[in-house]
């Protein structure tokens, strides 16, 4: 008896410590909100576990999804612009900055009676979709995907929602072949952008990620064309 409570006590040790390390790796590997970024944030409000840009007058609420261990106010630059366009943005807080955490974070956002659209980044944008999948909520308006696809669990192609997929030219993280695949998962109506010049990280602002390619742009442009996008497809969604 005593051997085998030495074998679980030994087994739950091994399991801690690699549990610990792990989000030891990942704490340290999430890639930090750039200077322009943060300055950007200090306009926000934290509520309800999202970093909030609120509309002056709002016309519907933008929820997004943030990319794998990226920290939510690294998007803030472009939160900021659409949100000073008329439409309160909501990057969602994740645990460990991984949206699959927390796919259907969006129901606690919404609000009642609220029209609204759900957006991602790379694998925010693939979780987002497969909440937009699963949704029975008729305020749900449509879908932006940031450097990102549907995947078959978050296949809309037999939806009506509005959907909107912006890349850029020199994204090297984002598999290509995946994403001209998947193009089959999305309505017919899908509109479709590409940023020339920008690169996966550009969605954001947090600097160089790993296997990235490098920008013609600089990153406050990629910003602006994001948020630019973005608010004339909303404008149309709104309609």
């Amino acid at each position: 008896m005593k051997t085998f409570k030495k074998i679980i006590i030994t087994v739950i040790s091994i399991i801690a410590i690699i549990l610990i390390a792990a989000a030891t790796y990942i704490h340290f590997s999430t890639y930090q909100p750039s200077a322009a970024a943060q300055q950007a944030a200090k306009s926000s409000q934290v509520i309800n576990k999202a970093t909030v840009f609120k509309a002056k007058h709002n016309k519907m609420t933008v929820i997004f999804y943030t990319g794998a261990m990226v920290k939510p106010d690294s998007y803030s630059i472009w939160a900021k612009q659409v949100a000073q366009a008329g439409y309160t943005v909501k990057i969602v807080h994740f645990p460990l900055n991984m949206a699959f955490f927390n796919q259907n974070a969006a129901d606690n956002l919404a609000g009642k009676n609220k029209n609204y659209v759900v957006g991602g980044h790379s694998l925010g944008g693939a979780m987002a979709s497969r909440y937009a999948h699963n949704s029975h909520n008729k305020h749900l308006r449509g879908l932006f995907l940031l450097g990102a696809y549907a995947d078959e669990k978050g296949r809309l192609d037999k939806t009506n929602l509005d959907v909107l997929s912006i890349t850029a030219t020199n994204d090297k993280v984002l598999n290509w072949k995946n994403y001209e695949v998947n193009k089959k998962y999305l309505p017919t109506n899908t509109k479709f952008a590409s940023i020339k010049g920008g690169n996966h990280a550009g969605f954001g602002s947090y600097g160089k990620q790993k296997g990235d390619g490098n920008t013609t742009i600089s990153n406050a442009t990629q910003q602006k064309e994001v948020a630019n996008l973005l608010i004339k497809w909303l404008d149309k969604v709104k309609k």
